[in-house]
């Protein structure tokens, strides 16, 4: 084992400013509730636990830089009783624009503790360059004989420090493991950066991190190393459009020329005679409509102007002014087009658990916004499908909702005013079906614009008079792997 660098333990405390009370009530009991159920972990203690030997920290660094895997520049110890191999080691992937800015600050605090060879900022190392090059040293390393190699890569996990869309990103670029057959896939845990962190709320890692953020830290990683690991299922998305059309998507889709329209499927309009399209894997939602509007907009604003949008509190009213000003609350003329709902310009179909058929789903009259939700955490921890009885579950013939069934749980929302309702648990969503499979067919008529987001990353996505725009959705043969907070 290396012998630890000194570090300054005395550096002052730094506190994450928060901007509301209630925020501050629910960090601090948090904090609360982890110092009551955590032992006290030394630094050394933790280092022992999860930091790799050096020199393989610096092949994985070389590799990245030189983005080859080919071969270590950095050579192995000539003496095997000078290294132990960690029981737990641990990757981290830093979002520094997450936690209101103070992602730097936290990104420093991990390197101190454990390594900087370790912690990865991922506005420098993308989690795919990680996969590719540092795991691929690691399994490069392993195949020529190394022994701490091939143990370190088969116990490795992985630590994201961000939101719900960092942790997607990095789950969906551990899943082309699966596909490379380069397995095991690391597990992954979650230090909650973000605004809503459903993903984190989920699986035990808490909706915010907690006022102590630097303690916190250091028991948050030894959480990653010694708790169990549960399964997550994850949803494929496809949207084929015709071809010239131009959309912005967010980094979590990828542009595709793999379009396959299932003809199986009742078409109401007409079929593009050329198509492009977008792929995608999402973890928490898919929703189209009003709500994927108003995120659409706070979303550049916050991208345009991010000093406007530093905190909890400014987010919200924020958002809600853009709710307001989008109709979602408050319908300006309901002869405009542009505020009607999504039955005027959307077809649903699904596939139930163990179908192969597809069956059409009505769309509610007055819902302006439909999402497919995987988790029973949604809008930072509320759960819109509801804890149902099991009289009502088989009436509709649905099953308990779980995040590893198999199946997303559709619902509507008719406006800003019932969402908000549905949010404080007052009335329940319009509950629409649970499917296996999804695909929508939309067609824009006098509709420029469908607003879809997944996982809280918005998109414009342009329709036409004249041909029809398709989302298929289907759960990826592989689960990822998330470790437990709880």
């Amino acid at each position: 084992m290396d012998s630890p660098s000194s570090i300054g333990d005395s550096l002052t405390a730094r506190m994450i400013p928060r901007h509301s009370s209630l925020d501050s009530f629910g960090a601090m009991k948090v904090s609360l509730l982890v110092n009551l159920a955590s032992i006290r972990v030394s630094k050394e203690e933790l280092r022992q636990r999860v930091m790799l030997p050096k020199y393989l920290r610096l092949a994985i660094r070389d590799s990245i830089l030189r983005k080859d895997d080919s071969s270590s520049s950095v050579a192995p110890p000539l003496d095997n009783n000078n290294y132990l191999t960690p029981e737990v080691p641990l990757i981290v992937f830093v979002n520094p624009k997450s936690g209101g800015r103070q992602g730097p600050l936290i990104k420093e605090r991990l390197q101190n503790l454990i390594s900087e060879e370790q912690v990865f900022d991922l506005t420098e190392v993308k989690p795919h360059v990680f996969i590719r090059y540092g795991l691929g040293c690691l399994e490069t390393l392993a195949s020529q004989g190394d022994e701490y190699a091939k143990d370190i890569r088969e116990k490795m996990r992985i630590v994201v420090a961000g939101g719900d869309g960092t942790v997607g990103w990095v789950l969906g670029c551990l899943g082309e493991l699966n596909l490379q057959n380069r397995l095991p896939v690391p597990p992954v845990s979650i230090m909650p950066l973000g605004t809503g962190n459903d993903l984190s709320r989920s699986f035990g890692w808490g909706g915010s991190f907690p006022f102590a953020w630097k303690s916190a830290i250091k028991r948050t990683l030894h959480r990653a190393s010694v708790s169990s690991i549960s399964r997550l299922d994850s949803w494929n998305i496809l949207i084929t459009m015709p071809s010239g059309e131009i959309v912005d998507p967010p980094y979590s889709l990828k542009s595709t020329q793999e379009c396959y329209i299932d003809q199986g499927v009742e078409i109401e309009g007409e079929m593009p005679p050329t198509t492009n399209g977008y792929e995608g894997v999402f973890y928490n939602y898919f929703s189209i409509g009003m709500d994927a509007q108003v995120a659409y907009g706070f979303h550049h604003l916050r991208n345009e102007k991010p000093y406007l949008a530093n905190g909890p509190i400014a987010n919200k009213i924020i958002y809600s002014g853009y709710g307001c000003s989008q109709g979602w609350f408050l319908t300006h003329c309901i002869n405009d087009p542009g505020l009607r709902g999504l039955k005027n310009i959307m077809t649903l179909h699904i596939k139930k658990l163990d179908s192969s058929e597809w069956e059409k789903v009505p769309v509610p009259k007055s819902v302006r916004a439909v999402v497919a939700l995987n988790l029973n955490s949604y809008g930072s921890g509320r759960n819109p499908w509801g804890n149902l009885k099991q009289d009502y579950l088989e009436k509709r013939g649905f099953v308990e909702a779980q995040a590893d069934d198999g199946l997303l749980e559709i619902f509507g929302l008719k406006q800003g005013w019932h969402a908000s309702f549905v949010m404080v648990e007052l009335i329940s969503a319009k509950h629409i079906a649970q499917a296996a499979a999804i695909r929508l067919e939309i067609r824009g008529g006098e509709w420029k614009d469908a607003f879809m987001q997944m996982d809280g990353e918005p998109w414009k996505q342009p329709m036409t008079k004249d041909y029809s725009t398709f989302v298929d959705i289907k759960r990826v043969p592989h689960q990822s792997l998330v470790v437990k907070g709880d």
